[in-house]
């Protein structure tokens, strides 16, 4: 009986360790809710879905618009909310094209660049820059005119607002002239849909005052390089019309030159809609609370189907907050977690706060069915495109963190610009595919004179795509995307120089990750050598499991590339022809993008660790931090991670400069002109991977943390790195 008794306490006893040992992901996620208590343009938060979202200010909703502009910006922007200015000119993009001459072959390169000089070229290659650009939906906030006039953002007061995490809502409450308010924002999941619900509360006094109606206002694009996109001063060149409407719904059609959507707004109770004047409608309520929904359909849905769509029952802002909730407790459940709660480090709080919120705001921003842009869906920076070489830090971490699926969704874009992409290398004089880097939908490139040298964007695919396959094990989309893979890694071996006399192969003719040096004189940049060894080895890989041979020209490539290049002093170079790097004061306030030839990619015979480890410690020490970019410091931390510094690792993850700086609702700050850096974000999480999980063969539990009692750090379901 003793016995038996013993056995029940012990089984007990382990059991409650195991349960004890399980993160409680509801208190990790809540406690870091971000809360807001004044009308701060930097604190905007965002509800989304991936390829939707819609920024708030203080009031729950888009009141203050102007207010806001330079700061996170009040944005409702979709995945295919896009519109050109019309080609006046008849600008073809044969013109923007420049030939060099790199050395890979006796054929000349032909890339798209910029045009200085003010003359046709110029004028198509700016045209080709700005065009497509990215479209604001449509502000939906208060229209506080109707209370009193000129009514500012200041005049807003008793603030308490705070974005609910594990639910994807906003709770706002405040007052305006001693009238209350509370509202209720949040997104559909599945639809390019807001839902809120608004509640009219009577004044301290108990005096109910005019309701401030529900205001819809439609911009015209500013085709701006880094704004809101809001251009309130050209009423002219668009037009909208409410085109069918009945008791509880409305449609309204917006037209921009050859660009249509549809709005469909729907409420429940007393409420009226109409147009107040151009481009400006009206919701008014009649009764003290009103539950609204604003959805954006594209044009090519058609008037008709979308009039029959609009006339569907209107979806309760309770069903659509429940939606949210069921998606957001999956998503929490789901993915993987890391707690910092038994960490005795200072910084372990703010460590924690900063993870969770990127998951969130990447969730929302940079998980959709195209590659995000570095602002995401809540205002545009380099006219709303996306550049594609900063994808890997975007969404690296989603299969890293048990969100394969949502990294999968992104590239499939990948499959609809593969004949772009066929062109460029074609006209290039390679073989394969060439991935553009500055690109919108349609997988255009971007006239540039540094973005169309790059060359780190075009191994992404096969690291990214090698991620989903590792961590779902899914032979279809191995299949999938093998033939993708295959022509990827083609034109790599193509662009690829062999040197007879010294037997080995080498990289020229590009922009490395480190911006600073010029495509015709740079030769083997660190970064790009290291990942075309890595993922040339992954494609081959991928043949093998596809039952085909290795290719033997690729293998004669993985063997005899040329290793990193360094000094008399046994530190890296950015590149071997950069025999300046550490003098030469614009280099190091560039990048130290020679740090990623080990971080995402495993250690390999082209890096010497001691001296990657020397070089650690020469940029830790004196590099140009508050030059470097978000991304620059989750680099470094990857890089001290592999080395085994943890150290050194969290030092640079939460090193005090202010292009590391995480805003209250989680953005990485830049500077003024950019005030959000998603990939600064995305960099975070797949650093915080590598530094819980380690990578292949890592024997070193939590190999990124000190060992001094100090960081305790929890973590379940993350994914190892290759």
């Amino acid at each position: 009986m003793i016995r038996k008794t013993i056995l029940f306490l012990c089984f007990c006893t382990i059991f409650s360790l195991k349960a004890k040992a399980a993160i409680d992901r509801h208190a990790l996620v809540t406690r870091n809710n971000p809360v807001v208590n004044t009308m701060d343009t930097l604190s905007s938060l965002s509800v989304g879905n991936g390829d939707f979202a819609f920024t708030v200010d203080a009031t729950g909703l888009q009141s203050f618009p102007e207010y806001y502009k330079r700061g996170v910006c009040l944005g409702t922007q979709t995945q295919w909310g896009w519109h050109s200015f019309p080609n006046t000119g008849n600008y073809r993009f044969e013109e923007v094209l420049k030939a060099f001459d790199f050395g890979h072959h006796s054929k000349k390169e032909l890339y798209a660049c910029q045009f200085k000089t003010p003359e046709r070229q110029h004028e198509a290659s700016e045209y080709f820059r700005i065009n497509p650009h990215r479209l604001h939906m449509g502000i939906v906030g208060f229209d506080f005119s109707a209370v009193r006039n000129n009514v500012k953002a200041t005049d807003i007061c008793d603030i308490y607002q705070h974005l609910n995490l594990w639910e994807g809502i906003i709770y706002s409450h405040f007052s305006l002239d001693g009238q209350r308010y509370s509202v209720q924002t949040t997104c559909s999941p599945n639809r390019d849909l807001m839902s809120a619900h608004v509640v009219y509360e009577p004044s301290f006094a108990g005096v109910m005052k005019p309701h401030a109606p529900i205001e819809l206002r439609l911009p015209y694009p500013t085709g701006g390089h880094v704004d809101d996109a809001c251009n309130w001063n050209a009423p002219e060149r668009h037009s909208s019309s409410i085109i069918a409407s009945g008791k509880n719904y409305a449609v309204v059609s917006h037209t921009l030159d050859a660009t249509q959507y549809f709005i469909i707004i729907r409420w429940n109770g007393e409420a009226s809609f109409s147009m107040k004047k151009a481009h400006t409608y009206i919701l008014l309520p009649k009764e003290n609370k009103i539950g609204f929904s604003v959805e954006f359909i594209e044009g090519k849905e058609g008037k008709d189907a979308v009039a029959d769509l609009a006339k569907e029952s209107y979806v309760s802002f309770e069903t659509v907050a429940e939606e949210s909730r069921e998606a957001w407790k999956t998503f929490w459940t789901k993915g993987a977690a890391v707690d910092f709660s038994r960490c005795k480090d200072a910084r372990a709080k703010e460590l924690e706060r900063r993870v969770v919120l990127s998951q969130y705001l990447l969730a929302i921003q940079s998980a959709g069915s195209i590659p995000p842009q570095e602002t995401g869906l809540t205002m545009n920076s380099w006219y709303g495109k996306f550049h594609l070489e900063m994808i890997l830090w975007h969404e690296a971490w989603l299969p890293l963190w048990g969100h394969a699926e949502k990294l999968a969704k992104t590239l499939e874009w990948y499959e609809t610009v593969e004949p772009v992409a066929r062109e460029i290398a074609k006209r290039q004089g390679f073989e394969g595919v060439r991935w553009m880097k500055m690109t919108d939908p349609s997988g255009i490139e971007a006239p540039s004179n540094v973005g169309s040298f790059l060359i780190w964007q075009q191994p992404h695919l096969i690291y990214l795509a090698e991620l989903v396959y590792r961590n779902t094990r899914n032979d279809e989309f191995l299949r999938r995307f093998s033939p993708l893979v295959d022509k990827t890694a083609q034109f790599m071996y193509s662009f690829a120089n062999y040197d007879k006399q010294n037997k080995r192969f080498f990289l020229r003719g590009n922009i490395p990750a480190q911006e600073s040096l010029k495509a015709a004189v740079t030769v083997n940049s660190p970064f790009e050598l290291s990942q075309w060894l890595t993922t040339m080895s992954m494609a081959q890989d991928w043949r093998e499991r596809c039952g085909e041979k290795r290719n033997k020209d690729w293998d004669r490539l993985i063997n005899l590339l040329s290793p990193l290049a360094f000094n008399e002093d046994s530190l890296y170079l950015a590149a071997e022809s950069a025999k300046d790097t550490y003098t030469n004061i614009k280099a190091t306030s560039d990048h130290p993008a020679l740090l990623g030839a080990l971080g995402f990619f495993p250690e390999n015979r082209l890096i010497n660790k001691g001296i990657m480890n020397h070089t650690l410690d020469w940029i830790i020490a004196n590099w140009n931090w508050p030059t470097s970019w978000g991304w620059d410091f989750p680099m470094t931390a990857m890089t001290a991670t592999r080395l085994l510094k943890p150290e050194k690792a969290v030092d640079a993850l939460l090193l005090n400069v202010q292009k590391n700086t995480y805003l209250n609702n989680g953005h990485n700050y830049q500077s003024e002109r950019l005030r959000l850096y998603l990939p600064g974000n995305g960099g975070l999480l797949s650093a915080i991977a590598l530094m819980c999980a380690g990578w292949d063969g890592c024997t070193v539990k939590n190999p990124g943390f000190p060992k001094d009692g100090n960081w305790d750090v929890q973590w379940e379901g993350l994914a190892p790195l290759p």
